[in-house]
């Protein structure tokens, strides 16, 4: 597990909910000293302060401990909103095009 890469995620969001270091580490209850440890990777946070720094960033767990996750997430909605208006014979289409597609991509990339 890369707690840079875990603790650089969690500044993202933390920039994204307009909020600084010290109101995380109040949100969360803990010392700015230790946020700022987290956010860098110098230090290993425990699953309640990962759950605590989730919740309080309105973010998943797995959103922070994974980088590609939250596109992947809003890929599976939007494909999920377009199948839901297809009827059942354009969802076979759909499929057997995915499953061409998809061995196509494995051969050729």
């Amino acid at each position: 597990m890369n707690y840079y890469n875990i603790g650089q995620r969690i500044r993202k969001y933390r920039k994204i909910a307009n909020m600084s270091q010290e109101q995380l580490a109040e949100c969360v209850g803990i010392s700015v000293t230790h946020m700022s440890h987290i956010e860098t990777g110098n230090t290993k946070l425990s699953l309640p302060v990962l759950v605590s720094i989730a919740d309080a960033l309105n973010v998943s767990t797995d959103t922070l401990i994974h980088d590609n996750l939250p596109q992947k997430t809003s890929s599976i909605t939007e494909i999920n909103e377009i199948l839901d208006s297809c009827s059942e014979n354009e969802l076979r289409v759909i499929v057997d095009t995915l499953k061409s597609l998809k061995l196509a991509f494995d051969k050729y990339l």
